[in-house]
């Protein structure tokens, strides 16, 4: 913690009792009517989405020594009140658009979708924020994801399935903006240090989102939720592959490195969550996942050697390369299906 974050520390529980009251008031004006409709998500789809948030991301987080329990705790304060934020926003929306509401699972649904961006910010600048910073950038964030997601739908005419999938991309750039205005720690400091069981941890987080990634891209789907689940797997399974394979490969002593399997092992997930519905064949997906993960463990190399240094950027959990990267193959992806 920044030595001017112990004058504000009796002001924390205060910010959060205020933001929480703010939210109740909001919640009796706005969701005061009924809502009698069958939702179009199961329950057991939005169980999925909220265990990869709560539990996949919270052990995901806890990868630095000084920070590892309570990062697991700041995961947790960060969701439940950006899911709150992001429901609200979002209803505000449909009441200024004049749209139909819709079912309140599937608004939960969305907004733990949504605070997913959030949680990817928070492991670019984890080390370096304290907890007043990390809520306020937790409202900040949600309110400006919602208003690029609303510009998508409008006038890009996005789907919403497919605009929600953006969380990887948007999260990561914006936790690196905001990490560019904070100052690197020593390499030897405290703060960028990591045990053997704050990273066995932080590997168990990373098997937690494998196992739950394929309901977290299928979940908003309507007509191809088996295809979506079914090109997700594939991908997954050939990210897994190749970062074992590339991870033992560019190493002087060929023994694998799980820096690069905890990071690559998921880049197939994010790179085929933007076209998973539209990919016909298996084999497409499967080379989706191999290129995401060869990006991944390369990236990793030249961004820490070259990019990080010179932009000044101190990246503390390797989001750039983790969802960064593969996103953004991924929306390539996406452009090439529809031309």
């Amino acid at each position: 913690m920044s030595s001017n974050y112990r004058n504000f520390r009796n002001n924390v529980p205060w910010l959060i009792l205020f933001l929480e009251a703010v939210f109740i008031v909001l919640f009796y004006f706005l969701f005061s009517h009924g809502d009698e409709s069958r939702s179009m998500v199961s329950y057991a789809a939005f169980q999925d989405v909220n265990h990869m948030v709560i539990f996949g991301f919270g052990f995901f987080l806890t990868f630095l020594r000084r920070y590892g329990f309570s990062s697991t705790g700041f995961n947790l304060l960060i969701v439940v009140l950006g899911v709150q934020c992001s429901v609200l926003i979002e209803d505000l929306f449909y009441f200024l658009l004049e749209i139909p509401y819709e079912d309140g699972l599937k608004r939960i649904t969305k907004a733990a979708v949504s605070i997913t961006a959030v949680v990817i910010s928070t492991g670019a600048v984890l080390g370096k924020t304290n907890p007043v910073q990390l809520i306020l950038m937790t409202v900040v964030e949600i309110i400006v994801f919602h208003m690029s997601r609303w510009i998508n739908s409008m006038y890009l005419q996005v789907p919403d399935d497919i605009g929600m999938m953006h969380v990887h991309l948007f999260g990561a750039y914006f936790g690196l903006a905001v990490s560019s205005c904070f100052s690197e720690p020593s390499p030897r400091s405290e703060k960028n240090a990591s045990t053997p069981k704050s990273a066995l941890l932080s590997m168990l987080g990373t098997l937690f989102l494998w196992v739950f990634w394929p309901s977290f891209n299928s979940v908003l789907s309507v007509d191809n939720r088996w295809k979506v689940t079914y090109n997700t797997y594939f991908a997954l399974a050939v990210s897994a592959v190749t970062a074992f394979t590339f991870s033992a490969m560019t190493t002087k002593d060929g023994k694998f490195r799980m820096a690069h399997i905890h990071s690559a092992v998921l880049a197939g997930g994010v790179a085929v969550g933007y076209t998973a519905n539209r990919i016909r064949y298996p084999w497409i997906a499967m080379i989706l996942g191999l290129l995401a993960s060869v990006i991944t463990v390369l990236g990793s190399y030249c961004l820490q050697r070259c990019l990080n240094p010179a932009l000044k950027i101190h990246d503390s959990s390797g989001v750039h390369f983790t969802f960064g990267f593969p996103a953004v193959l991924g929306a390539l992806a996406q452009v090439v299906l529809l031309v």
